[in-house]
């Protein structure tokens, strides 16, 4: 196990595209509302999302196109450059995306897009790299890339315009290669099969862990079970969170990390690693990402601090 001592991610990653070519393709999708629209409508749906974000209301945060929208516009456009940057820092998620001939991953909460937008901007350089540099003719078109992303809230459109945008700005005549599916529905409910487990390369639980415990605690223990039994050897599980107390969760009458509690059904009890389905890869406990500056955009760029556990299956 690797301890992360890194203190800030790097703006950007040599082996993506720049945080401003990812948000001048949030720019393209989003245009109508960032540029074209009454701004006050936009600002509006904002400010019902953030509320409903504070209260902790997910389901009301983003139960119309507008809200859903705005969403994408203002957070995930800042998720997207930061994640870039996290999956680059981290060797084998980088190398997933940029070198598995055939990778699976699956997106867990991912509907908003900033997941999807942060792997294509990985996945975009290489394949240009593999295209210019093959010795064989068959090379470049011989890697593939499925993301299948799943969330309880309708981001079919959404995921279809960032889709589209991937595939015109960055892909080209390589659109084929990146593969996206969206599946709506509550991953607490979702089979193995409905999510592929036992073919899966990656899976990536960002910002959403504390989200389904706080739904269901019992079925997300369940579905931890179910990744440890039902995951392939080699698949990868990387889960970020905020970092501190917004991330503690309450068991009987104590609040732990969620961390803790993570570690514990991925890992085994304290002391008794050897003993879990998983293997701890890399850990940060509380690490910053922050924008440049100079980058154009429309909105204001968050900056983000969190915590990230990167798993591997035994």
């Amino acid at each position: 196990m690797s301890k992360d001592h890194l203190k800030t991610l790097p703006a950007h990653h040599e082996a993506s595209l720049s945080p401003q070519d990812i948000l001048d393709l949030f720019k393209v999708t989003f245009e109508q509302q960032l540029y074209l629209n009454d701004r006050q409508v936009l600002s509006d749906d904002i400010q019902n999302v953030k509320t409903e974000l504070y209260n902790r209301n997910y389901a009301a945060a983003f139960d119309t196109a507008e809200k859903r929208i705005a969403y994408c516009c203002r957070w995930s456009s800042s998720r997207a450059i930061a994640y870039s940057s996290l999956f680059c820092h981290l060797q084998a998620v980088r190398e997933l995306i940029q070198e598995c001939p055939d990778c699976e991953i699956l997106s867990i909460g991912g509907g908003a897009g900033g997941e999807l937008v942060s792997i294509a901007s990985i996945f975009a350089p290489s394949i240009d790299f593999n295209a210019k540099y093959s010795t064989k003719e068959t090379d470049a078109e011989s890697r593939s890339l499925k993301v299948r992303v799943v969330d309880l809230a309708n981001w079919t459109a959404e995921v279809e315009k960032l889709t589209e945008s991937i595939q015109k700005s960055w892909l080209f005549d390589h659109a084929a290669d990146l593969k996206i599916q969206f599946l709506n529905t509550d991953i607490l409910k979702a089979t193995s099969q409905d999510l592929n487990l036992p073919s899966l390369n990656l899976i990536t639980l960002l910002f959403t862990t504390n989200e389904l415990f706080m739904a269901e605690k019992a079925a997300t223990i369940r579905f931890f079970q179910k990744l440890n039994q039902d995951c392939h050897s080699g698949c990868h599980l990387l889960i970020v969170e905020s970092a501190g107390s917004y991330s503690h969760i309450t068991v009987g009458s104590k609040k732990f990390p969620i961390q803790f509690l993570i570690d514990t059904l991925l890992l085994g009890k304290r002391g008794q690693e050897s003993t879990g389905a998983w293997d701890l890869v890399q850990e940060h406990d509380s690490l910053w990402y922050r924008a440049k500056d100079e980058v154009d955009y429309p909105l204001k760029i968050e900056n983000m601090r969190f915590f990230y556990r990167l798993y591997r299956k035994k």
